[in-house]
Formats: structure tokens, C-alpha cells, sequence
């Protein structure tokens, strides 16, 4: 796989350089949904490609902090500098504790940069183990706190876990962070950009899949199923299903790209990043809202 930073952000720049001579083009009606849907679209909010084109998350603690979200325009000078240029789609565990996850081009390891509720920012690095993806593309906090979800890039029947850095008191910033178990999938899945807890064994995710043999649609929101709670010393199985296309709507034709997924349990609201094709990643890239039909 190419690296997804230095394509996402050559798109920007080119974007960026024509968009003085571009007019909006209307967006099209949305289409009813079907009585298939799991999920029904509710509103959207225009996703900005700098800032908001990676991933997002709400956080709980303290009340009423803003959501947050990651994009190439997030990454600090000093993270960047080091290799690390590509953030995926972050989590916050319910105590507070915001965690982004990172990748590089090259070298045998993944970041995880965590921010304590405090405020301060600590760096745990995990080396690859055997036959492990180097990408970093998302993680997903236990509803316990304990065990945190990850995930690689391409065709995947398995999801990584690995203690919570920052919260679960076996790992600590100076010390590799462990994969210690697994979740392996009864149905492959492609390109998954983002995945968040619904409830105690139950995940959406987001996929980017552009060909649509997996499960009859291209770029569908899945629903995984876990036999158990993650732990650290078992691995779970997950029951993989499609749910629903996200929306591919936009004044542009070309390849949308869905990113990072937050469902937020105060509301009971998902919501998904979806990126325009060409300039229109600029005007009418969208992170759409949904409520349970």
C-alpha cells in the first residue's frame, strides 16, 4: 500500500491550488433509506480535509468536552519530524484519557500518543510481532478501559489488542506495549479506517473497501460481534456484519474515502467521516450523523 498520508495530502494541495477557479456544485437529495438500514442518516456537518479527515471521538470526562479530531493538519512538527506521518482514528477511554494512533513508512513499530486527563502527553511504542501490519489505522477503548482495539490495513480477519496505554496499570510509557490478544473474525474484512464500541462486546466500523466483494457494497458501515469481553489473556471471536452503505454523495464524481467512526453512547449517536473525491475534499466532504431505526 502506498502511504495514505503523502496521497491524502498531495489531494489537499492540489485541491487547495484550484480552488479559487471552482464553483459549488448543489449536492444531491439524499436518498430515502432503505427498510434494511440499521443505521438511518439524521444530518451532517462538513468535515474540514486538514483537521477533521482522519478520525474523530467524543470524549465524556470531563462533562461537556468537545469532540475531537485528528487529520494530516493535526500532527505535530515534533511528531512528524521523528516519521511519524500518519494518524489514524482515535479513542478516548471513559475516564478521560485520549489516545491517537500512529504509523511511519518505514522501521518495525506503531505509536500510541496519549493524552492523560490531565493534559500531559506520553508516547507508547509497540514493536511489530510476526507477520503484524505496520499500519495503525485505528483504535477502540474497551468499555471497561483495560483493553484497547487496533487495527491494520488491506484485507484483515483479525482485529489487535493490547492493554490501554495510559490506563491499564501494565503498561508504561518507556516499556514496549504488548499485543497480547487477538480477535479473530469469521468473515474478512477490507481497508477498516475506524471502529468504536457500541457496548461491552459490540463494535461499528468503517470501511474503505472500493470493491464491494466482501459483502455486496462498497465503503459499508460493519457491526462486529464479540463471543466475550477483550481481555489479555484470551482471544474472542467476532461475528462480522454489513449493516449499511455510508453515504457517497457529492457536487464531484470520483473515489470517496471513508475515515474514522465515533459512536457517542450519551447520545446514542454514530457519526463517520466521509472524504469527497477530488477538489470537492475541500467543499463537501462530509461527517454524517446517525441514529438507530
Amino acid at each position: 500500500m502506498p502511504p495514505r498520508t503523502t496521497r491524502r495530502a498531495r489531494r489537499v494541495r492540489a485541491a487547495l491550488a484550484t480552488l479559487a477557479a471552482a464553483t459549488a456544485v448543489a449536492l444531491s437529495a439524499a436518498p430515502p433509506a432503505s427498510a434494511a438500514d440499521t443505521w438511518t442518516e439524521v444530518g451532517s456537518d462538513r468535515a474540514d480535509p486538514l483537521t477533521e479527515s482522519q478520525g474523530l471521538t467524543s470524549v465524556e470526562v470531563p462533562a461537556n468536552s468537545p469532540n475531537r479530531y485528528t487529520g494530516i493538519g493535526t500532527i505535530p512538527i515534533g511528531v512528524s519530524t521523528r516519521g511519524w506521518n500518519h494518524v489514524g482514528d482515535p479513542d478516548a477511554a471513559y475516564d478521560g484519557t485520549y489516545i491517537e494512533p500512529y504509523q511511519r513508512d518505514s522501521g518495525g513499530a506503531k505509536m500510541f500518543r496519549v493524552q492523560a486527563p490531565g493534559g500531559t502527553w506520553s508516547e507508547y511504542v509497540h514493536t511489530l510481532g510476526a507477520g503484524e501490519a505496520m499500519n495503525n489505522s485505528w483504535v477502540a477503548v474497551s468499555p471497561d478501559g483495560q483493553w484497547m482495539l487496533a487495527g491494520e490495513w488491506g484485507t484483515m480477519t483479525r482485529f489487535l489488542v493490547f492493554p490501554t496505554p495510559g490506563v491499564n496499570p501494565a503498561t508504561s510509557p518507556g516499556t514496549n506495549l504488548p499485543w497480547v490478544t487477538t480477535v479473530t473474525l469469521d468473515h474478512a474484512v477490507r481497508d477498516v479506517q475506524g471502529c468504536d464500541f457500541s457496548g461491552p462486546t459490540t463494535l461499528l466500523c468503517s470501511s474503505d473497501d472500493p470493491a464491494g466483494t466482501l459483502f455486496g457494497m462498497t465503503k459499508p458501515l460493519l457491526q462486529v460481534d464479540l463471543s466475550a469481553k477483550p481481555n489479555g489473556t484470551a482471544n474472542v471471536s467476532g461475528h462480522v456484519t454489513a449493516l449499511r452503505q455510508l453515504p457517497l454523495r457529492s457536487g464531484c464524481s470520483g473515489d470517496f474515502e471513508t475515515e474514522g467512526v465515533d459512536y457517542d453512547r450519551r447520545t446514542a449517536t454514530l457519526r463517520v467521516i466521509v472524504l469527497s473525491p477530488g477538489i470537492c475534499v475541500l467543499t463537501d466532504s462530509k461527517t454524517y450523523r446517525f441514529t438507530r431505526s
